[in-house]
């Protein structure tokens, strides 16, 4: 077995990350320093050891009910090690792990159980109850097992506990994993319609990981802190496999927490935290902290995206961080396709750094011809060496060549690159709104909201007007405490946005629609269009001058 000096010395040496797999990380560190704390899920600590014990355990189990290689093995689990250790002895058989959105109920989770084809359903007794009820639309489940308990009991399916599946004193397991070999199925939001599994290799994972260690960001003493799901790739790539390629730790909390960020960062000895853009600013318009101040300058890194220049200021000024680099743009499809290293000089403000290694990146117009430098268009990709992508969409041949026509994938994304090579983000394809012959960013639009000091958090997005065409709405959280009207912001916006984009609409509400990511739902807003709380700025009379 190679050790990670020695790989790290070659990959270090030619620029890009060796072909790896989840096996062959889990056997180096165990080998290399069996002791160290791996995983910290709010102060339950596990060694190297005690994960790759406990998941050969499981591995041993699952074996004896007949899970074998190819397989898939569906999961609902929580943030905590079990979500963990099972996703590893998936992996010690060969077989395909199935992580499943613990928010979905009813249809939604029904869906993707039965498209991901397992036999197998390991999940929280909560969410056990819930596949229970739509049971009889489940038709390949054999076995359910719950994590803390006994699953349900349902005809035709053998039930039990996770601790049933723990078969100790069992032998190590061959690793015979390939880079190449599919080792997950990670869903889509399924914002344009049904969530599709997206295949990805051991490699794939892998390259996330070993993208942090190769950017000089993650080093053996670091502890790699997220509040992300498990069942997404960016907890799994970047925290979890980020620390078992570099030895490090992964530190894990069940779910976000504003009020609990600083002291949880503080009680772990966080180094690098994994954020999503939205938790970003909010941690930044947080009231005072005391954990804040004493971890002042303590972080190394955070990454968000999107991540505004205006909250990057607030993090340097008020927590001391160092944020360059601190955003990139990926997918799960082909994880990071642009970033920064961390020793990297930051591009113009908006820009999430320039193509790496890894990625040959495009502007494409609608008809896939590559359009001039500083022109928005569609984001396309393809990469540059092998197992750094996914494989296609499970089960759905027609997605994957749509996506990928013309021999370049198509992200969906509307972005643009300049005349240094800097990318920037610009917008999702289907959020763009275009209004009076304009092509207006809401992606943009909503980094100029945040800045008005009412507004929490806001939502910009695209209402049908009565001509056909879009009108702009922003839909906005304002701060606890604060008075101000819907008059009142879009009054403000005749300042600060073109005249174009001046919201015809305005509407507060306690809380955005969000999924279990924390991922805006503007489908769902979209859908909304004008409601009864909806501000009309016609209708207001509200009128201003084009300039």
């Amino acid at each position: 077995m190679r050790t990670l000096e020695e790989l790290l010395a070659e990959a270090r040496a030619t620029g890009v990350g060796p072909q790896d797999t989840i096996n062959a990380a889990l056997g180096r560190a165990v080998a290399a320093v069996p002791d160290k704390v791996f995983l910290d899920f709010g102060g339950d600590l596990h060694t190297f050891a005690d994960v790759d014990r406990a998941a050969t355990e499981l591995a041993h189990g699952l074996k004896s009910i007949g899970v074998e290689a190819g397989q898939t093995v569906a999961t609902i689990l929580d943030n905590n090690v079990d979500a963990v250790t099972v996703w590893l002895a998936i992996n010690k058989l060969g077989a395909v792990s199935a992580p499943v959105n613990t928010a979905f109920r009813g249809q939604f989770l029904r869906a993707q159980v039965h498209d991901c084809s397992a036999a197998v359903l390991i999940a929280e007794e909560e969410y056990c109850e819930r596949a229970a009820a739509v049971a009889d639309a489940l038709p390949n489940i054999r076995f359910m097992f719950g994590r803390t308990g006994v699953a349900p009991s349902l005809p035709g399916v053998s039930s039990g506990a996770l601790a049933d599946l723990r078969i100790k004193g069992g032998a190590a397991f061959e690793d015979t994993a390939t880079p190449d070999q599919l080792a997950m199925l990670v869903y889509t939001s399924g914002t344009t319609g049904a969530s599709k599994g997206c295949m990805v290799s051991h490699n794939h994972a892998c390259t996330m990981g070993w993208r942090g260690i190769l950017g000089k960001s993650t080093q053996p003493d670091d502890v790699l802190w997220t509040p992300l799901p498990l069942f997404h790739l960016n907890a799994i790539g970047v925290t979890v496999l980020g620390s078992l390629i570099a030895q490090c730790r992964a530190a894990i909390t069940p779910r976000f927490s504003v009020s609990q960020f600083w002291p949880d960062i503080e009680r772990s000895g966080a180094t690098s935290v994994a954020l999503l853009g939205s938790m970003a600013s909010l941690i930044a318009d947080a009231p005072d902290n005391e954990s804040a101040k004493r971890y002042f300058g303590k972080l190394r890194r955070v990454q968000a995206s999107p991540f505004s220049p205006p909250v990057v200021e607030l993090w340097r000024k008020r927590f001391g961080v160092n944020v360059s680099g601190a955003t990139g743009y990926g997918m799960t499809e082909a994880a990071t396709i642009c970033g920064l290293d961390s020793d990297q000089i930051p591009g113009p403000p908006g820009s999430s750094g320039m193509p790496g290694r890894d990625f040959e990146v495009k502007i494409f117009d609608d008809n896939d011809n590559e359009i001039p430098v500083n022109t928005p268009g569609e984001i396309v990709c393809r990469p540059r060496r092998p197992n750094i992508m996914f494989q296609g969409y499970w089960g759905r041949p027609a997605d994957t060549v749509k996506a990928w026509r013309n021999l370049w994938f198509h992200t969906g994304d509307i972005g643009r690159i300049d005349e240094n090579g800097y990318f920037f983000f610009v917008d999702r394809k289907k959020d763009y709104i275009r209004r009076r012959g304009e092509n207006i960013s809401t992606h943009e639009m909503e980094a100029v909201f945040r800045e008005h000091p009412a507004i929490q958090d806001v939502a910009v997005h695209a209402v049908l007007s009565p001509m056909g065409e879009d009108e702009v709405k922003v839909t906005a959280e304002i701060k606890p405490g604060v008075s101000v009207t819907e008059e009142e912001i879009c009054r403000w916006s005749i300042d600060h946005v073109p005249y174009f984009a001046v919201p015809q609409y305005v509407e507060f509400r306690e809380a955005l629609p969000r999924s279990a990511t924390g991922k805006l739902l503007k489908e769902q807003l979209r859908a909304e269009g004008v409601t009864p709380a909806t501000w009309d700025r016609e209708a207001a009379g509200v009128t201003f001058k084009r300039r």
